[in-house]
């Protein structure tokens, strides 16, 4: 009976927690600036990546890769629905529904994995959403182009951009960690930043023992597997998006830890 209670109350903080983030506007706006700018940056690189083909020399053409090509709108979709993850839970700090929150769930672990399902299993959705349209949209473009394009059945194209809704959804889960941790969401879309962006522009400078740590690192070795031609440098992609993701798993059990321990 006490295990069938522990998960109607969970339910209920599920349900809370969907109403609360369905009902802010940040939630819709992010969202639909998710797949705005994800499908516009399809749209223009695609032409480019046309002429790219038709100029390159035949050694080059057999790293020809429509797939990777289609769903390099990643690069700031990542950076979006970090946005949506670190809403999720700053965005109750920044009014002081956190309290009222608390007072209705006052265990924090419960809490907070409610934010954590729920927001993942958005996060999951619309970056899956994006990706395949991402897919159809860029392959449509480059087959106006009249140049080799690919198609869901071929080859690794369907684990490439399943592995690009998947890594959309794990950086969901770290922003909400940072977000979690922080409390603040400039402080929190900042890290991200660092995270995704500025230590992959920066990993030339880190001494050699560092350097394995970045098969592993958001926007370097866990984004190989949204491409269907190998990489020598990342052979085994899933085995980086692997790591990657216990990366973040580790963020969240820090923001656990942080969650449970603060007065609020």
């Amino acid at each position: 009976m006490s295990g069938l209670v522990t998960r109607v109350r969970f339910g209920h903080a599920l349900h809370a927690e969907w109403v609360k983030l369905r009902s802010l506007r940040s939630t819709w706006y992010t969202l639909a600036c998710l797949f705005a700018v994800g499908l516009g940056i399809t749209f223009l690189s695609m032409g480019a990546a046309g002429e790219e083909y038709a100029t390159s020399s035949p050694a080059d053409r057999p790293a020809w890769d429509p797939t990777n090509l289609s769903l390099t709108t990643h690069v700031v979709a990542q950076l979006i629905i970090g946005v949506l993850g670190i809403l999720v839970v700053t965005s109750e700090y920044a009014t002081g529904l956190v309290r009222t929150s608390l007072a209705a769930a006052p265990r924090r672990s419960r809490l907070l994995a409610a934010k954590v399902v729920v927001a993942a299993a958005v996060a999951a959705v619309a970056g899956q959403a994006l990706m395949f349209a991402a897919f159809l949209l860029g392959q449509a473009l480059l087959a106006g182009h009249g140049v080799p394009h690919a198609r869901l059945g071929d080859p690794g194209v369907l684990p490439a951009v399943a592995g690009g809704g998947l890594y959309l959804a794990a950086i969901a889960l770290l922003a909400i960690g940072l977000g979690t941790i922080m409390r603040a969401t400039a402080g929190a879309l900042a890290t991200l930043v660092g995270i995704v962006f500025l230590v992959p522009a920066l990993s030339g400078l880190f001494p050699s023992w560092l350097q394995g740590l970045f098969d592993f690192w958001p926007s370097k070795g866990a984004v190989a597997v949204l491409a269907t031609v190998p990489d020598p440098a990342h052979p085994h992609p899933w085995l980086n998006l692997g790591g990657m993701c216990l990366g973040v798993a580790a963020v969240l059990a820090a923001a656990f830890v942080v969650f449970h321990r603060r007065d609020v």
